[in-house]
């Protein structure tokens, strides 16, 4: 995987383990991601990370 800077890439269960895990990959080599999950912490915290790793992050908001 080389540069993503002109990638955007939904994830899916992106709060914990391999999608969590696949995000952070993503984001750590400049893609944009946008990441989807069930439990509203834990995306929040992933979307944190991802931030960290130096990339703008976008999360829906979870049905109500």
């Amino acid at each position: 995987m080389g540069n993503l800077a002109d990638a955007v890439v939904v994830i899916t269960g992106a709060s914990s383990g391999i999608g969590r895990a696949t995000a952070l990959a993503f984001a750590g080599k400049g893609a944009r991601v946008v990441l989807a999950a069930r439990r509203q912490e834990p995306l929040e915290a992933a979307a944190l990370e991802c931030r960290q790793a130096g990339r703008r992050t976008r999360w829906p908001s979870p049905p109500t």
